[in-house]
């Protein structure tokens, strides 16, 4: 049962203090990449980015211990997993008695690369590093700040336009107005997003509208970058091509997921404001 309606969200729940992998709850990906399209080689590579920040163990003594976690897990891993059960499987950990911080990594990374189905990586950080955890914004253009008239609430690729009689152009777009719904509860989830691309000049206007028009659509955050990605490639073929989106914090877990289709360097994990 691996169904998004057969998670734990939108139900209640019992919550578990002690330690229990069972409670993570995978969700094959190529249920969604068919409606779009896309088969089992990719057209693009990147990572789902999770940053946790309601983490909390006891030390072998029994004294609370806290950390940030961020977690990397490769898009061409056959599975996500489903936030609710994310967060229960990390309070699972609240009464858990473990020797230290290499003991939690080390179950976190089994685990979450066990219900993925690719290798995840691991990262935690001890309260003396939550003082270096850097804010700040999407590097490029916003296009927000456009007078536009907007009708469009359901993704319309047609919306889309590039002028391919004009040279190619190298730049970064971004947009602080991205929001779709959750896919099972239809709770809204609010994002920025940055397009960066090397290609015919993609009409501002028209990518604005496009990125607007996702208002009501229930989908998963990597559901939703992935879709970006392709309807771009599609409709305005760049060269090269990266969606990147930070979505607001729920349940002490932020998801962001990065989609490109060329090698370079890997996208900063700074928060954003809302974040």
């Amino acid at each position: 049962m691996s169904e998004a309606e057969f998670s734990p969200l939108g139900k209640a729940v019992s919550y578990k203090t002690e330690y229990d992998p069972t409670l993570l709850f995978p969700i094959p990906r190529q249920g969604k990449r068919d409606e779009i399209g896309v088969g089992a080689s990719l057209p693009f590579m990147g990572m789902d980015i999770w940053n946790a920040y309601e983490l909390s163990w006891l030390n072998s003594r029994g004294k609370p211990e806290v950390a940030i976690a961020t977690f990397l897990i490769p898009a061409e891993s056959p599975n996500i997993v489903e936030s609710k059960s994310f967060k229960l499987y990390l309070n699972s950990f609240n009464q858990t008695r473990l020797a230290g911080f290499d003991a939690l990594q080390s179950l976190l990374q089994a685990d979450l690369s066990a219900a993925t189905g690719a290798p995840v990586i691991v990262q935690l950080f001890e309260p003396t590093a939550f003082a270096a955890q850097k804010m700040g914004d999407l590097k490029g253009y916003c296009i927000d700040n456009l007078d536009l008239e907007i009708d469009q609430y359901e993704p319309t690729p047609g919306l889309l336009k590039c002028d391919e009689s004009e040279s190619p152009v190298d730049e970064t777009l971004t947009s602080n107005l991205l929001k779709s719904n959750c896919l099972v509860t239809g709770q809204p989830d609010w994002a920025s997003v940055q397009i960066q691309y090397v290609g015919p000049p993609i009409n501002r206007e028209s990518l604005l509208r496009y990125l607007v028009s996702f208002r009501n659509h229930n989908e998963f955050h990597e559901q939703c970058v992935e879709r970006i990605f392709v309807d771009i490639m599609r409709e305005c073929k760049p060269m090269k091509l990266a969606v990147y989106a930070r979505y607001t914090r729920r349940g002490g877990l932020d998801i962001n997921p990065y989609r490109c289709n060329f090698s370079g360097p890997q996208p900063t994990n700074i928060r954003t404001a809302r974040q």
